[in-house]
């Protein structure tokens, strides 16, 4: 009679533990809303191997080591330090404060609270991550080696305050200094060598950046000369 009893005992046992195990496994989350989390993250990352952004690409991320995807030089000394590899629960602990999980970082985003939007948003990388090609490719800048005559830039030249840029359509545009920046783009979709190109911005339309195929042509570019 007691063996039976005991036999009964340990098998409600069993069966309450297993309960308590299954009850507090955490819910997967949904991908298809995790997509639509993931514009938010889009704007710095994309899921193509190799195509880096603001931030690294996040393809193939699951089991890899923090701060080493190839040929992305702008990791922080604390993310690269950090020894930290890619799973569930330490994209968990990254996506809800980065900055607690590894002081020091550069990533300026402030978390996700919510932890359902977490348990989605990883879900998503885990599925998106390891089939990149199926994924929406994301933002794309413009193929600058395609530009209009108007967008073509045959010369620059500095007087005072203000920058006179000539295209290839024979116009001269004339912005004040503070609102023109220079910028490089080694891509193949930048522009080709000795065509910078320029590109519109600011909402009033008044700013603007010329975009070089390398920076070693500013200089050759940028003359000093009022006329």
């Amino acid at each position: 009679m007691m063996s039976t009893l005991r036999t009964v005992f340990v098998s409600i046992g069993t069966l309450v533990a297993c309960c308590t195990i299954a009850s507090a496994a955490p819910p997967q989350g949904d991908a298809k809303r995790g997509g639509q989390a993931f514009q938010i993250c889009a704007a710095c990352h994309s899921l193509e191997p190799g195509r880096n952004l603001t931030g690294p690409s996040l393809a193939n991320l699951f089991g890899r080591k923090a701060g080493t995807v190839p040929g992305f030089l702008r990791y922080s000394d604390a993310l690269r330090r950090s020894g930290v590899v890619w799973n569930e629960q330490t994209l968990d602990s990254w996506l809800r404060d980065p900055e607690k999980f590894i002081p020091g970082n550069d990533m300026a985003f402030p978390g996700v609270k919510e932890e359902a939007a977490r348990r989605d948003l990883i879900a998503y990388l885990k599925t998106a991550g390891s089939k990149p090609g199926a994924q929406p490719a994301g933002p794309r800048l413009p193929n600058l080696k395609k530009a209009a005559p108007a967008d073509i830039v045959k010369s620059i030249h500095h007087c005072g305050d203000t920058y006179f840029v000539g295209t290839e359509d024979g116009k001269t545009h004339k912005i004040w200094e503070f609102n023109l920046r220079f910028k490089s783009d080694t891509s193949d979709s930048g522009p080709s060598p000795g065509k910078p190109v320029i590109v519109g911005a600011g909402m009033r339309g008044d700013r603007a950046a010329i975009i070089f195929s390398s920076p070693t042509e500013f200089g050759a570019f940028i003359i000093e000369r009022c006329e």
